[in-house]
């Protein structure tokens, strides 16, 4: 019949996942390097939604449709999700911030490549 959707998006949202530290460990621009953690950041979302879904599943809402003895069985986890969207919201932020930065390393440097950040202000 086929893979089942919650495989494949597992599957899916890892390989987002591993192309985004590949793009984080092989580029040395740092808005390559900003895009590799966006893909990391919805690799995990997608990872996360999978983790709730229930194949063949209704809404979580008890009624006459789904009784309260088959709901731990056939109802989809809405706390997945609920973390999904939260965690959208704060890699939105996380990633405004990132590109902040790197337009004010531009404007200093005149350039968004990492290697000549050589020198520590620690």
């Amino acid at each position: 019949m086929g893979l089942p959707i919650s495989q494949i998006l597992l599957t899916t949202g890892f390989l987002l996942v591993l192309i985004g530290f590949w793009g984080m460990l092989r580029h040395r621009n740092i808005l390559r390097i900003i895009i590799g953690f966006s893909l990391i950041d919805t690799g995990m979302h997608i990872v996360l939604v999978a983790t709730g879904y229930v194949s063949g599943g209704t809404a979580p809402i008890v009624d006459e449709a789904l009784s309260v003895s088959d709901a731990a069985a056939h109802a989809v986890d809405p706390i997945p999700a609920a973390l999904v969207v939260t965690a959208i919201v704060i890699g939105f932020s996380v990633t405004a911030i990132m590109l902040s930065f790197a337009i004010r390393l531009h404007a200093v440097r005149k350039t968004l490549s990492i290697d000549v950040l050589t020198e520590s202000k620690w």
